[in-house]
């Protein structure tokens, strides 16, 4: 069993790098109007949405989409920031801060009942 959940834990984190991917460069499509991007955004979700179906099977759900959600919204922030030179306010940064607590409490407090 503790293979299943090791790769369980792989997928969550390819389907976090995906969807990192997907929507970091989904302003590149310009609206879906340049067509390699579009391909690009168009795949990795895709896998991303595969990714996280496997997990779904050996993770559970709450753990799973608290920890990609949060992950992926704080990491797309960031690469806001490098790439696009968009900084979130005092107030945003809070929120993030607060995601990422959430996930934290999520993944450490949270109990699950079977």
């Amino acid at each position: 069993m503790f293979v299943f959940k090791i790769s369980g834990y792989l997928y969550l984190f390819f389907a976090i790098i995906l969807g990192i991917a997907s929507n970091g460069l989904l302003k590149t499509t310009n609206g879906f109007t340049n067509l390699m991007p579009t391909i690009f955004c168009i795949v990795s979700i895709v896998l991303c949405i595969f990714c996280l179906s496997k997990v779904m099977i050996l993770i559970p759900v709450g753990f799973a989409y608290a920890t990609y959600g949060g992950l992926t919204i704080t990491a797309v922030t960031i690469f806001g920031i490098l790439k696009y030179n968009q900084f979130p306010n005092a107030l945003g940064l809070i929120g993030l801060v607060f995601i990422v607590l959430g996930v934290i409490m999520v993944n450490y407090f949270g109990k699950i009942n079977p």
